[in-house]
């Protein structure tokens, strides 16, 4: 099992009701499954599905987060952002 650090950035903050927390699992996917069992509002789902997801630091595809981990592992979940001119 590895400590999972997740920071949710934005609209991923205001979903999660959380700035962060720390979860201990296998996989960063592991970790996001019970960061969701964890809450009942079907908006941290979507956000989530739709956020970009960084472990330390690079970003991965949904694909790589099965990827088994060790030891201490940041996490950053980034929803899409509104901007331009």
């Amino acid at each position: 099992m590895a400590t999972i650090s997740i920071h949710y950035w934005a609209g991923a903050k205001a979903a999660a009701g959380v700035e962060g927390e720390e979860i201990e699992a296998q996989s960063v996917k592991e970790a996001l499954a019970l960061a969701r069992a964890n809450r009942a509002d079907p908006k941290f789902d979507r956000v989530l599905s739709i956020s970009s997801v960084l472990i330390d630091g690079v970003a991965v595809h949904q694909a790589q987060l099965d990827r088994v981990v060790q030891g201490a592992v940041k996490v950053e979940i980034l929803p899409p952002f509104a901007g331009g001119s």
